[in-house]
């Protein structure tokens, strides 16, 4: 699938580290330089250690790899610390749909 960045279109992928080697001990991740967000599809690995909610990890995986690269395409992470910060990236990722809701109720959108 493709999504729009800043006007920047990345390719979004779901997938396992046996078809993207670059998953290699990662949840996922943001590729600057080839406009690629890929998250792991954590169905394929559902072992005794495996969170019961798979579907919400892979969504909250996707919201942190895009909020990466709306901080690569807007400068930002090349020129701050805040913005390569994993908690602040993490942040914003885990309260977006709770802005997105405050937005819509407010009228704010």
């Amino acid at each position: 699938m493709k999504v729009n960045i800043l006007g920047t279109e990345y390719t979004v992928s779901v997938t396992n580290e046996g078809n993207e080697p670059r998953l290699n001990n990662m949840d996922g991740f943001c590729d600057e330089t080839s406009k690629e967000i890929v998250a792991e599809n954590y169905q394929t690995k559902i072992d005794s250690d495996s969170k019961k909610n798979l579907l919400l990890q892979t969504k909250k995986v996707l919201r942190h790899e895009i909020v990466h690269a709306f901080l690569f395409e807007s400068g930002l992470a090349e020129n701050s610390e805040w913005a390569q910060n994993e908690e602040m990236v993490d942040w914003i990722a885990m309260q977006g749909p709770k802005l997105m809701k405050a937005w819509q109720e407010a009228g704010a959108l």
